[in-house]
């Protein structure tokens, strides 16, 4: 109990430089992709910009019990198994390729990719789980979140070299699936009983939110 408090009361102290160094961050990322000179550059460091987020959560995240390890272990395989098989067969999320935005690839799937589902789901989930209401709507929001996330990210992917759609349209059943994988990830969280209080999951989210919607409009 006296080693939680104490890693609490350290991470307490920092909260404040990693906001700003997270916030400058990804300002600099915006800028960065936005000037035609050094896009290419920055486009290339997106799956850092991944990693170093997941490991700020996860950093702050304080209950490491077997079974969070376990439950965390699901959603990085299951997401990344989905992608798999949608990458190759087109059933789950429509017919896609992903490209070399995103780094490493097994199977034509970016490893990064498994990550990614964690990293979203968790950040949206605690940041729902702030909010004073019953565990289903909590659920249902934090797939909702998602969903818009992914309404966002889907223009935005091709722009910066991540993933394409066929004949370029997103088509709906993308989003149908994005809100049902969402919707089984959330009630893992909840009924997992992992403690998701995080300072730094409503950072993350917000930070990428504004990234991904700068780019948007700067690129488009």
């Amino acid at each position: 109990m006296q080693a939680k408090k104490n890693i609490k009361s350290i991470l307490d102290r920092h909260f404040t430089k990693v906001f700003t160094f997270f916030a400058i961050f990804y300002f600099v990322g915006i800028l960065g992709i936005s000037m035609p000179f050094s896009s290419s550059l920055f486009m290339h460091l997106i799956p850092l910009a991944l990693l170093l987020s997941t490991a700020a959560v996860l950093i702050f995240h304080t209950d490491y019990s077997p079974r969070t390890i376990l439950v965390f272990t699901i959603i990085f395989l299951t997401g990344f198994s989905l992608e798999v098989i949608g990458v190759k067969t087109g059933h789950i999320f429509g017919n896609y390729t992903y490209h070399n935005g995103l780094g490493l690839q097994l199977l034509n799937t970016p490893l990064i990719i498994g990550i990614n589902w964690l990293l979203l789901t968790y950040i949206a989930y605690s940041t729902v789980d702030l909010l004073k209401t019953n565990k289903w709507t909590k659920i249902f929001f934090t797939a909702s979140l998602l969903l818009t996330y992914d309404l966002i990210l889907e223009p935005v992917a091709p722009l910066l070299n991540m993933w394409s759609w066929e004949n370029n349209r997103v088509p709906v059943r993308n989003y149908i699936a994005w809100f049902v994988i969402a919707l089984f990830f959330a009630a893992l969280l909840k009924y997992s009983g992992i403690n998701m209080k995080n300072r730094m999951a409503p950072v993350i989210l917000i930070c990428q939110l504004l990234f991904f919607t700068t780019i948007l409009i700067t690129l488009k």
